[in-house]
């Protein structure tokens, strides 16, 4: 059985590959849009790709700036802003000038967590959670917002998609492949 310090340096692996594979899946979808793109809204009282950018670089300043010391849900955080629809394409330059500095704040907090702080007690609205439900928490988070941004994406795109996973009718043939690349490592 590992001890408690394997076991917690594992899950902090393991929460840096998540929010690097949401992230990237993330960059996969928005690179195949156009600004223009990022503006479509598919039905009324939907996001668009930009309204779901917003929101997460929000989200991400709020909960991880000052993380264990301060509330995740920050006083100068104005979420509902963060859903209404921009309405230009200096906008868009914006949240893609924003994307990736929002991002980096949770990647160095990542990179500073010690297996000790998954114990921890951080709040989130005045909410008590260990570190290691608000990572889970967040973790499920911009999974959904991915998952969204990848579908948009694909509705958008149509059939000039490029996939971002195992492409359909092809399962065999990409396993095929991991197994060959496992092999020869």
């Amino acid at each position: 059985m590992p001890d408690s310090t394997a076991l917690a340096e594992a899950l902090l692996a393991s929460f840096r590959h998540s929010f690097r594979t949401y992230k990237n899946l993330s960059d996969g979808a928005l690179a195949q849009l156009s600004p223009e793109e990022w503006l479509h809204v598919a039905a009324p009282g939907s996001n668009s790709p930009a309204v779901i950018v917003q929101h997460v670089i929000g989200n991400l300043r709020s909960r991880f700036t000052d993380f264990l010391t301060t509330d995740g849900e920050k006083p100068t955080r104005q979420r509902d802003q963060e859903f209404v629809q921009p309405d230009s394409l200096t906008a868009v330059a914006t949240l893609q000038q924003q994307w990736n500095p929002a991002w980096q704040i949770l990647f160095d907090l990542l990179d500073t967590l010690q297996p000790a702080d998954l114990l921890r007690t951080v709040t989130i609205r005045g909410e008590a959670h260990t570190v290691l439900t608000a990572l889970q928490r967040q973790v499920a988070h911009y999974a959904s917002h991915a998952g969204q941004l990848v579908l948009l994406g694909k509705q958008i795109r149509g059939l000039n998609w490029q996939n971002l996973s195992v492409p359909r009718n092809q399962s065999e043939l990409f396993t095929a492949a991991v197994q060959a690349r496992a092999n020869h490592s």
